[in-house]
């Protein structure tokens, strides 16, 4: 176990680090104002139309760094910083969530298979190390046998979770290319404001790069618990 709250420590760090960055970028990026003054709200309404998305809202959600796109009800939800500012930062984090909705609208495959993971891993994730930790002392405790097999459930459920987090990367790197695409396209920011936008961009993806490590790392380690010992 102490090799696992080792593994754990690292990428918190890791993760905490790469979120410290991120919070900075956006700080330092959200002092660039844009030249055509239109707010996050306005760049995002203005993508959609320019995609012929027109069964898409764009709201204001409470919070910072909150912002996501909603496919069920269909709503791009922007923090309030990002809705009502007018600033590199709130460009291109107003594409991005509107990146999400064109790839709605276009049936992109990846987005699809991460809709359809959503049921299985909303249930299963937060249970599934838990199940591990109970199989392995199961086993422990009565001999290998059943607790085997619920040690190796748990590992399915873990790994559902892990395969969602590598989805999730081409989600999210091809909602952020979108988004510059067009920002640079429609010549809706400036070369600065687009560095600006670009390199907040970069950070926010490391953040599932990072997460979709650690939940490989974690999957690794506890495979090795299960199968690290013999069946006799």
């Amino acid at each position: 176990m102490i090799g696992y709250y080792i593994l754990l420590g690292a990428i918190a760090l890791v993760s905490w680090l790469v979120s410290r960055t991120l919070k900075k970028k956006f700080e330092k990026y959200s002092k660039v104002q844009l030249r055509n003054g239109m707010s996050g709200a306005e760049i995002a309404e203005k993508m959609l139309a320019d995609h012929g998305i027109t069964n898409v809202e764009v709201i204001s959600t409470p919070g910072q760094l909150t912002d996501h796109y909603n496919p069920k009800n269909k709503t791009v939800n922007l923090s309030e910083s990002v809705y009502n500012q007018r600033n590199a930062a709130a460009a291109a984090v107003a594409a991005h969530e509107c990146g999400h909705a064109v790839q709605h609208a276009q049936a992109y495959e990846w987005l699809k298979m991460r809709s359809a993971l959503v049921p299985i891993v909303s249930v299963t994730s937060g249970m599934s190390q838990w199940v591990v930790i109970g199989g392995l002392m199961l086993g422990a405790a009565a001999g290998l046998g059943i607790g085997y097999y619920v040690a190796v459930a748990g590992l399915v459920m873990m790994g559902f979770a892990t395969l969602f987090s590598f989805i999730t990367l081409p989600v999210e790197y091809d909602a952020s290319n979108r988004a510059l695409a067009w920002l640079k396209n429609k010549n809706m920011v400036s070369q600065q404001e687009y560095a600006g936008s670009e390199d907040a961009l970069k950070w926010a993806a490391r953040t599932y790069l990072v997460a979709a490590i650690g939940a490989l790392a974690s999957l690794i380690y506890w495979a090795l618990q299960v199968f690290g010992g013999s069946r006799d």
